[in-house]
Order: structure tokens, then C-alpha cells, then sequence
């Protein structure tokens, strides 16, 4: 187990150096953010001077390593739009919003997947069955800018029931929680439904059943854990890509989390804070799926280094 840990470990390593790279070199193909910098008026003179202050002058790879160093410290510098606050701290500032509407998404979404995917699988071919497959397959085709708008027109504008935006109570959480979570609630529905009825059909669980066991404890004992592997997996990239932010669903309901803070930093060309937040982003993803590798070893003894 230890082995196959630190493999991936330094796996997850390679993979943010690899973010890092790439988000650098992006960056300083989009512009000059010494232009941001100064005003409209400014000489070339004070042009060159804030460029050579900032090290923009020096080689890219120069600049590469500083980022490196920088980024292994947390520092990326002060923000472009927001002066003299540090390009991180504007992230993490956003952080407890984006995770404050994973968790609700999470909440609802997961329990829904697994209990109408299971209920799917064990009554196949039956009416609760054809309505699971068919509610899954909306969830996955409606857009999710078009759905937060029809739930804002109903919802907000009509009945008047919940804000339409905004970041505050509880109550403003329902319909981003519930645009996000349509769509992993589709998906993982799908996948748990054909999960479990190939479990269902093993000879381990027909044996199992032949020793008089009940339904429910064939279910919980034998085949959640059984076809758990591959919804672990989806499950997992669904945590990292919420805690990275869901760009279009904070946009709609105009949520501050760091998915809409990425598209203002790229609007507003904040490279440092976009560079802070794609990194925070990448370490969401690599932190979870990291986690998850690990719980293989659980759900899966024979899982070793490939």
C-alpha cells in the first residue's frame, strides 16, 4: 500500500508542475501586463524601469524558476486589479463560497444518484426504472446556464420563492446547488444503475442469496461495495471540479467563488490572481483524486502500482 501511495504522490506532483508550466507560458502569451499596470499615459521609460522592478525583463525560463519559487512559498505576486493585495489571498478569500455550494450540491446530489441508480438496477426494465433512465438522460442534455435561467425565471421572477443571485443564507444556495447537481445526479445515476445490475447478475451474489440472505443486506454487504470502484472514481472528479469552481453556475447566479473570480481575473487580465487561482484550482483536483487512489487500496486489496 505504501508503495503504491508514494507513486501516486509523486505522480500529483508531476501533474502540478505541469499546470504550472502550462498556465505560465498561456499567460504571458495573452499581453503585457506592465500596460495594465501603468496608466494610458505612461512612457516608454516608466515602461522599461516597472518591467526591469518586476523581473519581466530576464528570460522566460528566468522567470520560470521565480515563478516556481514563488509558488512553493504561495506567492504570486499582488493582484493587478486590486492593489497591493496578494494575488493569493484573493483566492482563498473566495474559497468559502465555492466550497460552502459544493457541500450543498454534494448533499443532495450523491444520495440521490446512488439511491435512484440502485432502485433502477434492482427493478430493471420496470416503470421507476424507464423514469430514472429517462430523468438522467434530461439531466445530462440540459445546459447548465439554461437550466439556472429557468429555475431564476421561475423561481425568482414568477413565484418569487428564492433570490436570484447572490451569496448570503441558506436560502441562496438552493438554486446553484440544484443546477450543479443535476447534472452529476444524471450521470452518476446512469453509472450506478449499470454498476450495480452487472454486480447483481455475479455468482457471489446469486450464492448469497441462495444462503437465505435478505435483499437489503445482499445490496449493503455484497454489491454497493462490489461496483463502488467506478463510482468512487466519477465521484471524485466531481468534488475536485466543484472545488475548482463551476465557472458557468457562479456566473448565472452571479456566486463569488473562484470559478467566476478565474473569468474576472481573465477579463481584467489579474494575471497574478488567475495564476494563484489555476494553481488552487489543479490542487483541488490532484489533493481529491489523490484521496481517492488511496481509498482504492480499501475498496480493493488486489489495487497495486501498475
Amino acid at each position: 500500500m505504501i508503495p503504491y501511495i508514494i507513486s501516486r504522490l509523486l505522480q500529483s506532483i508531476i501533474v502540478i508542475l505541469g499546470v504550472l508550466l502550462l498556465v505560465f507560458f498561456i499567460v504571458n502569451l495573452t499581453g503585457d501586463p506592465i500596460r495594465i499596470m501603468l496608466p494610458p499615459e505612461a512612457n516608454q521609460e516608466d515602461v522599461e524601469r516597472l518591467r526591469v522592478q518586476m523581473g519581466l525583463d530576464k528570460p522566460l525560463p528566468e522567470q520560470f524558476i521565480r515563478f516556481l519559487g514563488g509558488a512553493a512559498r504561495g506567492d504570486f505576486g499582488e493582484s493587478l486589479r486590486y492593489r497591493g493585495q496578494p494575488a493569493l489571498s484573493q483566492v482563498t478569500q473566495r474559497f468559502p463560497a465555492t466550497l460552502g455550494l459544493a457541500a450543498a450540491t454534494l448533499v443532495w446530489s450523491l444520495p440521490a444518484a446512488l439511491l435512484l441508480g440502485t432502485i433502477a438496477a434492482v427493478r430493471r426494465n420496470s416503470f421507476i426504472d424507464n423514469l430514472a433512465t429517462v430523468t438522467a438522460l434530461l439531466g445530462q442534455s440540459l445546459p447548465s446556464f439554461w437550466l439556472g435561467l429557468m429555475l431564476i425565471l421561475t423561481f425568482a421572477v414568477q413565484l418569487g420563492l428564492l433570490p436570484s443571485s447572490g451569496y448570503g443564507g441558506p436560502q441562496h444556495v438552493v438554486l446553484p446547488a440544484f443546477t450543479l447537481g443535476a447534472f452529476f445526479t444524471a450521470r452518476n445515476t446512469r453509472l450506478v444503475r449499470s454498476g450495480m445490475s452487472e454486480v447483481l447478475e455475479q455468482d457471489y451474489i446469486r450464492t448469497a442469496r441462495a444462503k437465505g440472505l435478505g435483499e437489503r443486506i445482499v445490496l449493503v454487504r455484497h454489491a454497493v461495495k462490489n461496483m463502488a470502484i467506478p463510482v468512487v472514481t466519477i465521484v471524485g472528479l466531481d468534488i475536485g471540479q466543484l472545488l475548482g469552481g463551476a465557472v458557468v453556475t457562479e456566473t448565472v447566479f452571479a456566486w463569488p467563488g473562484i470559478g467566476r473570480l478565474a473569468i474576472d481575473s481573465i477579463l481584467n487580465r489579474d494575471f497574478p490572481v488567475l495564476e494563484a487561482d489555476v494553481f488552487f484550482i489543479a490542487l483541488a483536483f490532484v489533493g481529491i483524486n489523490l484521496f481517492i487512489d488511496i481509498c482504492y487500496t480499501w475498496l480493493d486489496p488486489r489495487v497495486r502500482v501498475r
